[in-house]
């Protein structure tokens, strides 16, 4: 590292921590989630491959629930895999897999996080089921952050499953479909969707440079707050997260006076 890089991250240091010298913690948001962008795109700005990009990405996850740790956040959703990414080609999408298996049994070791899987298990391999269901199981008395993982996740298809999680409770007790209509509310539905009971998220992070949702949490973000960073996921920084926490407190005063 040459001196002005080491001037460079002194500085950046020194910003961070007059960003949270001035940051509200009474407005920190309760839920985060992120939209964790950019992986491959980095990897290509850096000369490297795919899959060292999304390595890179998975490294940063531990970094990031430790920033959260240092706030007032107590539920942190992080959109690993979706859906549409199971169109990927075979030598992209299985390392990927593996990569986020790995990130899975890393924060189950850890100790500080409680570990729910947000998705539809059946899209997963026999293994990668196994490995959140273990983590979910040997995190449960964990008092710390709950960490969403979604993994398989897309939010139309969650509003799916949710609709036939009702339908299938409401033939187990054997619900006219007149009734069943009648039952169907906002918060029923809320019951039933992956995150259950949990609070919805306050505020939506995604990095590098998109400006879209992709259908990240479509029910649950109705009345969230979004924060654009032009950042590469592995290249975020915790002055990046603390900007976004002051942005947000920023709005949400002002939303709220």
């Amino acid at each position: 590292m040459n001196l002005r890089d080491k001037l460079r991250g002194l500085l950046v240091r020194l910003y961070a921590r007059r960003v949270e010298g001035h940051l509200d913690h009474a407005q920190v948001p309760g839920h985060i989630g992120v939209i964790m962008d950019g992986n491959r795109r980095w990897a290509k700005a850096a000369g490297s491959t795919t899959v060292h990009g999304h390595r890179a990405g998975a490294e940063k996850i531990e970094e990031f629930l430790g920033w959260c740790s240092e706030t007032e956040v107590e539920v942190v959703t992080l959109w690993l895999l979706s859906t549409d990414n199971f169109d990927r080609p075979q030598d992209e999408l299985g390392p990927l897999l593996g990569i986020i298996e790995d990130v899975v049994r890393t924060l189950a070791a850890d100790g500080r996080w409680r570990v729910h899987h947000v998705g539809t298990p059946d899209l997963l391999p026999s293994q990668m089921q196994m490995a959140l269901k273990e983590a979910a199981e040997a995190t449960a008395h964990v008092d710390g952050i709950l960490v969403n993982l979604a993994i398989g996740y897309g939010g139309r298809q969650e509003i799916v499953d949710a609709m036939r999680s009702m339908m299938l409770d409401a033939a187990d007790k054997g619900t006219s479909i007149e009734d069943l209509a009648e039952s169907v509310t906002i918060d029923a539905i809320g019951r039933h969707l992956y995150t259950g009971d949990q609070p919805h998220p306050d505020l939506v992070i995604r990095t590098s440079g998109e400006q879209r949702l992709s259908g990240f949490m479509l029910w649950q973000t109705a009345h969230s707050e979004y924060y654009f960073c032009d950042v590469f996921w592995p290249a975020f920084r915790k002055v990046d997260f603390l900007r976004a926490l002051r942005d947000y407190a920023a709005r949400h005063r002002r939303y709220g006076g």
